[in-house]
């Protein structure tokens, strides 16, 4: 269930100490993160044009979560207590049915690059949330320049009045994508002030399983369950979901932890700008997406923005909290 390079714990370094073989693991954690984070986007998109959109995060995430949760009482870790399956219950929604919900349902309307592209904005809404109701960062000439840049970068993607060439993106696909966005920054902030399981891996492993769980709620209340045939789904729908399963939650996340417990959060928090133009790239090459001077103009601006907020806040913190799965994918 976790990849063989992790040694015989997901989390500690050689027992041999061999500094060449961290080294290939570092390299090789640090690939997944990039890549497999950054193709999600097409493999939602791909799964999403049989799936209906909250069925098929459902899907993922119930699968993916049972995976990590099982994996963690397997190895002997404590089950959440009541109280704190009801706050993850809490996060799961803002996590789960607010942001993947919207992102699964909003890539049957955007390409997925733009999709990945958008979704970079979150550190965007993060620092916001900080500013307003954390308190807990002031508003500097240099962030505020940073979130100009952002602003801007999504109106370049969405606004029909620009004459950059190429049609702005989905209107609705484009709000849905910015809750999307706002509803996971507000879960970092809530996480902050919640009693989560100590394990990293059962903290995220519960909240994807309750956030499975209630996407597939949702996916029953609005009807999506009378239009799925699972005898019409085509084979490469089913390998997107497989994909998105064990590469994009369940390898991926691995990576992600061990790469906190070794590396700078300054190095790690780089996924954060490599993942959408993975997804741009790979939307251009294999999903036959445009990449006119709209896009490219809007990504810019953003992901300026991204790596200003992203690389001052990793100056500020003493290490990055992985209270919950992180927010790279797709």
């Amino acid at each position: 269930m976790r990849p063989a390079w992790l040694g015989n714990t997901a989390f500690d370094y050689p027992m041999d100490g061999s500094v060449q073989r961290t080294t290939g693991k570092t390299l090789l954690a640090f690939a997944i993160i990039y890549f497999v984070w950054g193709s999600t986007y097409l493999a939602i998109r791909v799964g999403v044009r049989e799936f209906p959109p909250f069925l098929l995060a459902a899907l993922r995430f119930l699968l993916a979560g049972a995976a990590l949760y099982g994996w963690t009482i397997a190895r002997g870790e404590r089950s959440p207590s009541r109280r704190q399956w009801m706050e993850i219950s809490v996060l799961a929604i803002l996590f789960f049915v607010l942001d993947y919900g919207l992102l699964f349902w909003a890539e049957r309307r955007v390409p997925s690059g733009i999709a990945a592209v958008l979704m970079a904005s979150i550190p965007m809404f993060i620092a916001l949330s900080e500013i307003t109701l954390l308190r807990t960062q002031r508003l500097t000439i240099r962030l505020a320049l940073a979130l100009s840049a952002g602003i801007a970068g999504v109106a370049v993607l969405a606004s029909p009045s620009l004459d950059l060439g190429g049609a702005p993106i989905d209107r609705m696909g484009a709000i849905a994508l910015v809750i999307a966005s706002i509803s996971w920054a507000l879960g970092t902030a809530l996480t902050r002030k919640l009693s989560l399981p100590s394990s990293h891996v059962m903290s995220s492993g519960s909240q994807m399983l309750a956030g499975g769980a209630l996407l597939a709620l949702t996916s029953a209340a609005l009807g999506e369950f009378r239009s799925f045939h699972p005898s019409r789904i085509s084979l490469e729908a089913w390998l997107s979901l497989g994909y998105l399963v064990v590469a994009g939650s369940i390898v991926a996340f691995t990576a992600y932890v061990w790469l906190i417990r070794h590396e700078s959060p300054t190095k790690v928090s780089t996924y954060a700008y490599v993942n959408p133009v993975v997804a741009v790239l790979l939307g251009y090459f294999l999903g036959g997406e445009t990449l006119g001077r709209r896009t490219i103009l809007g990504t810019g601006l953003i992901l300026v923005s991204v790596v200003v907020i992203t690389t001052a806040k990793a100056k500020r913190d003493a290490a990055v909290p992985v209270t919950g799965p992180a927010k790279a994918a797709g």
